[in-house]
């Protein structure tokens, strides 16, 4: 494991750090926004546009974000992280005012639409790999899971909150109330970064040369760093047995089925309740090897995909929930292992390259999900995909490093 970086102000413990509490309410806010613009941006793109053009427009973030996400990995190991995040953020209320504005002298067109995704795709590039370091500066290598476990389980608590409430916002108020009410709540994430967010530990930072210099490093540490390597690969692909059978697969066997919409919704809701129940028990109930018990569930998870292909529909219930607990407890401890484990000079690189790995994998592993479930039997997706990641995930578990890795102190063993 690395070592702890540079102190330079004595945190408080998790559980009584009013400082660390309060960014995490303050991002579940943010993310809360996030969801109303979301379903805002979709809503309004299904009623101006075509099907096809609509889909366009959601997804238009996706491909800048996927250019630019390795200049944004080197801007997180160079710049100052609070400062990087604070223009960003500032780039959004921007863009939100700006769509708003725009709606209110003339009917929102599909080149707004689309501008303004392609710039909120911009700005996750370059924002999400600083976002992503701050963490190591907040709090110490032993509080880690906890702080991630109480950050997820709240990003997901505001995301649900905002989607709940976005459809509402968005009949009442239009395009204009909901791109308002997100760029209130990056204003109030700018103000709490720039007025109260300080870090306590100092990262090293990389070496000023030429971004694509610091590109090269950075593939060259992951060749020559075997654990933070595997780690990237295991969070980098979480998602991509997972998504496409949530995704795609829960309503291909609702619809084979013939158990109806309602069903899909059901599943989908014991999928949000399992992440949430899982990510929180970390805190509660901390594993003494923390990658060796995320990789053991990720074993189980893949078992999981398999069993939602299979049987009624109480066992499909079973398995997402199962799904659902599983990453949320995988997340939580792979997360804050890559997080105290990667060379801190190459966190804000490393991080890049596990969101990169989202965007430009999952759309060939939604394709190869349903192309498998047209020439075959629909259960054979299922099995495939969750016995790759069963198998996948035993490597990392018959590593001796990664079975002895512990993010506690000497003094913090004997804790939870």
């Amino acid at each position: 494991m690395t070592a702890e970086p540079l102190l330079l102000r004595e945190p408080p413990r998790f559980p009584r750090d009013r400082a660390v509490h309060a960014w995490i309410g303050i991002k579940a806010l943010s993310d809360a926004g996030d969801a109303v613009w979301t379903i805002a941006l979709a809503w309004t793109a299904v009623q101006i546009t075509s099907p096809a053009i609509a889909g366009l427009i959601v997804a238009a973030g996706t491909l800048p974000r996927a250019v630019i996400l390795l200049f944004g990995g080197i801007l997180a190991d160079r710049a100052n992280s609070r400062h990087v995040m604070m223009l960003f953020n500032s780039i959004r209320v921007v863009v939100l005012i700006t769509v708003a504005l725009w709606v209110l002298a003339s009917p929102p067109s599909v080149l707004i639409l689309l501008l303004a995704a392609i710039a909120f795709g911009a700005c996750d590039a370059f924002y999400e790999p600083s976002a992503g370091t701050i963490a190591r500066q907040l709090v110490r290598t032993s509080d880690l899971p906890s702080y991630t476990a109480v950050m997820q389980t709240a990003s997901r608590l505001g995301t649900m909150a905002g989607a709940a409430a976005g459809g509402f916002l968005v009949a009442a108020m239009g395009l204009v109330g909901s791109a308002s009410v997100n760029a209130l709540t990056f204003t109030v994430v700018v103000a709490f970064i720039a007025i109260w967010l300080r870090p306590r530990f100092a990262l090293p930072r990389a070496d000023k040369e030429s971004a694509l210099r610091g590109i090269q490093k950075g593939f060259a540490h992951l060749r020559n760093a075997p654990t933070t390597r595997t780690l990237v690969i295991a969070v980098s692909g979480l998602n991509l047995a997972s998504g496409p059978a949530i995704a795609i697969g829960i309503a291909l066997r609702a619809h084979d089925e013939g158990w109806g919409a309602s069903a899909v919704g059901i599943f989908e809701g014991l999928l949000g309740l399992g992440a949430a129940l899982g990510a929180v028990s970390v805190a509660k109930w901390r594993p003494k090897r923390e990658a060796r018990a995320g990789f053991a569930a990720l074993v189980v998870q893949g078992i999981g995909i398999v069993a939602l292909g299979i049987g009624p529909a109480w066992s499909v219930g079973a398995a997402s929930f199962t799904i659902g607990a599983t990453a949320g407890y995988a997340s939580v401890l792979l997360g804050a292992t890559f997080a105290a484990t990667v060379d801190p000079s190459y966190l804000g690189r490393m991080g890049s390259l596990t969101r990169l790995g989202d965007d430009v994998l999952m759309p060939l592993a939604m394709a190869a999900f349903g192309a498998l479930a047209s020439a075959t039997a629909l259960w054979v997706p299922f099995a495939v995909y969750g016995s790759a990641m069963a198998l996948l995930m035993i490597l990392p578990l018959r590593n001796p490093a990664f079975r002895e890795i512990s993010l506690r102190t000497p003094a913090s063993q004997g804790t939870a």
